[in-house]
C-alpha cells in the first residue's frame, strides 16, 4: 500500500470533521467530499473548534499542518487521495452504492475504510472493485482527541490492508485495535449499547434520572476504565489470586435478574424523560461549550496518563517518541522550519494561567525548559542518553517578560546557543505570542553536562558536542544578544 500524504473523505458531519481535525495537525492533507456544498463551512468550522485541544495535546514537534480542500465530486477526490476514509449516514444500500462507485475511481493501492458504528466489512465490500483494499475502521467522538480506532477485515480483506491501515492511524496518534472477526456492532459499541439499554429500563422505570446514572459513571467505574478495563479491574478485585477469586465469589450473582437484555420501546413518555433530563444536565450550555470542555478534560487526562504510560497515555508518548524522532533525523517540523535548531512551538493551557487572566511568571520556566528538552532530543539526548547516566542540568537562569500572553495563544520560542565547550551549554531563548509575533519573554540559561550518578559535572561525549557545535556554527553570524548577562533591572530592551 502506498504512503498516505492525502487522505480522502467521503462524507464530512461530525466523524468526517473528527478525521479531518487529526489528520491535518499532523501534517496530512485532507480532500473533504460531500454532495453538499454547504458542508464546506461546516468542516472548516469542526476543525477551527478542534485546534485549542490539539494543541495543547502534546509538545512535540509537529510537522506543517496538513492543507484542506473540498469538493462535491466524489471521483474527483477518490482520484487523488492515498487513503479514503468513508463517513456517510449508516445505511446499508447507500454505503454499498457510494462505495462501489468511489472504489471505480481509486487506484487498486488506496485503502478504503469505512467508519461505520456497525455494519460488517462482509456487506459493505460486496460490490466493491479490489475489495481486498477494504476495512472497517470505527473510530469514537472526538475523533481528534480519541485515539481508539477498531479494525475490522470482510471475507475479501486482504491482511495487508488490516496491517497498513494500522500503520498509518498509529502515525497520526492513534491505537489500532484489529478485531479478530467481524460482529455487528464491532466491540466497543456491543459494551456501550448493554449500558446504554439499562440506562433506557431504568430511567423509564423512574429508578434514576439521566443525571443521576451518569453520576454513577464518572465519579466511580469511569474513573478507573480511563486507564484500567473492566476486565483488569475486575482482575483487581479478586485480590491476589485475581480474575478466578473474583469470579468465583461474584460470579453466581450473574444469575440474580439484575439487568436486561431487551431494550425496552421507546415510548414518548420515556423519549422525553431522556431529553429533560439531558437538557437539565447541560444547563443551559450549547454544545459548542460542552464540546470545549470535554475537550479540554480528555486532553488532561490523557497527558496525566502519559506520566504513567498506560492507557491512552501510551498511545500518546508512542506518537511524542516519533515526531521526537522524525525531528531529530531533521524530517517533519525540524526540515520544514528552515531555522537551526528549529522553533519550539506551544499554546497557552488553561491551567498556566493565573487570576490576572495570563501566562503566569513561573510557567516560562516550563516553557523554557521544553524548549531546551527539544533541542537536546534533536540531538540525541532523550530517554536513552538518560538511562546511561549522563544529562544536562540547568544551573543557572534569568527571565525578563516583555508582554502578557492569554490562555489558547499560541507561542513560540527560538534558541541561540551563546557559548558551548565540553561541559557547558550558554542559551538563549525568546519567546513570541504567535497571533502577533510580539516579544513576550526573554530566558538566559547556563546548562552543565551532568553525571547523573555520580551528581558532578562531566565531559560530553565527542559526537554530542559535534552536533551542538554545529547548531553554534550556523547561528555564527547571528548577533549577541544586547541583554545578554545583564543584571535584574538592566534597562536592556528586548
Amino acid at each position: 500500500m502506498r504512503k498516505v500524504k492525502t487522505l480522502g473523505l467521503l462524507g464530512t458531519g461530525v466523524i468526517g470533521g473528527g478525521w479531518a481535525a487529526r489528520a491535518l495537525h499532523f501534517g496530512i492533507d485532507v480532500i473533504a467530499a460531500d454532495v453538499k456544498p454547504e458542508m464546506e463551512e461546516w468542516i472548516r468550522g469542526a476543525v477551527a473548534n478542534a485546534e485549542p485541544a490539539l494543541a495543547r495535546l502534546t509538545f512535540a514537534p509537529l510537522p506543517p499542518k496538513g492543507k484542506l480542500s473540498f469538493t462535491t465530486d466524489l471521483s474527483a477526490m477518490a482520484s487523488a487521495a492515498d487513503f479514503i476514509q468513508e463517513n456517510i449516514p449508516e445505511q446499508l444500500p447507500l454505503k454499498q452504492r457510494v462505495l462501489a462507485e468511489v472504489s471505480r475511481h481509486a487506484e487498486a493501492d488506496v485503502i478504503i475504510a469505512s467508519s461505520t458504528s456497525g455494519l460488517t466489512p462482509t456487506d459493505l465490500q460486496r460490490d466493491m472493485r479490489a475489495p481486498e483494499r477494504f476495512c472497517v475502521a470505527h473510530p469514537f467522538n472526538p475523533v481528534y482527541l480519541l485515539p481508539l480506532v477498531e479494525l475490522v477485515g470482510g471475507d475479501k480483506t486482504a491482511p495487508a490492508t488490516i496491517e497498513a491501515a494500522a500503520e498509518f492511524f498509529t502515525y497520526i496518534g492513534m491505537h489500532a485495535l484489529r478485531v479478530r472477526r467481524e460482529v455487528p456492532g464491532h466491540l466497543t459499541d456491543r459494551l456501550q449499547e448493554a449500558i446504554w439499554r439499562e440506562i433506557l429500563h431504568m430511567v423509564n422505570e423512574g429508578v434514576a434520572t439521566t443525571g443521576e446514572l451518569d453520576e454513577s459513571i464518572i465519579y466511580g467505574p469511569g474513573l478507573r476504565w480511563a486507564a484500567m478495563g473492566t476486565n483488569l479491574i475486575y482482575h483487581l478485585a479478586g485480590g491476589e489470586t485475581g480474575m478466578r477469586h473474583m469470579l468465583a465469589q461474584f460470579g453466581p450473582a450473574l444469575k440474580w435478574p439484575w439487568t436486561k437484555l431487551e431494550a425496552p420501546e421507546l415510548t414518548e413518555k420515556l423519549i422525553d424523560r431522556m431529553v429533560e433530563g439531558t437538557q437539565q444536565q447541560a444547563a443551559g450550555r450549547s454544545i459548542r461549550e460542552l464540546e470545549r470542555l470535554r475537550d479540554n478534560y480528555l486532553v488532561a487526562i490523557q497527558q496525566v496518563l502519559r506520566q504513567f504510560d498506560i492507557g491512552a497515555g501510551s498511545t500518546l508518548r508512542a506518537l511524542e517518541e516519533r515526531l521526537y524522532k522524525d525531528a531529530g533525523a531533521g524530517t517533519g517540523a525540524a526540515k520544514a522550519c528552515g531555522e537551526i535548531p528549529p522553533r519550539f512551538n506551544t499554546v497557552v493551557r488553561p491551567e498556566w494561567v493565573d487570576y490576572n487572566g495570563h501566562m503566569s511568571d513561573f510557567m516560562y520556566g516550563h516553557v523554557f525548559g521544553e524548549a531546551m528538552d527539544a533541542i537536546y532530543r534533536s540531538v540525541g539526548v532523550d530517554a536513552a542518553y538518560r538511562k546511561k547516566g549522563r544529562m544536562f542540568y540547568t544551573v543557572e537562569s534569568h527571565a525578563r517578560h516583555l508582554g502578557e500572553a492569554k490562555v489558547s495563544e499560541p507561542l513560540y520560542v527560538t534558541t541561540q546557543i551563546l557559548a558551548l565547550d565540553d561541559k557547558r551549554l550558554h542559551a538563549f531563548l525568546r519567546v513570541y505570542r504567535g497571533r502577533d509575533d510580539a516579544l513576550i519573554a526573554t530566558g538566559e540559561q547556563m546548562h552543565l553536562h551532568v553525571d547523573t550518578a555520580k551528581a558532578k559535572a562531566v565531559a560530553m561525549d565527542p559526537s554530542l558536542r559535534a552536533k551542538l557545535g554545529s547548531i553554534q556554527q550556523a547561528q555564527a553570524s547571528l548577533p549577541v544578544p544586547e541583554e545578554a548577562g545583564k543584571p535584574v533591572g538592566s534597562r536592556a530592551q528586548g
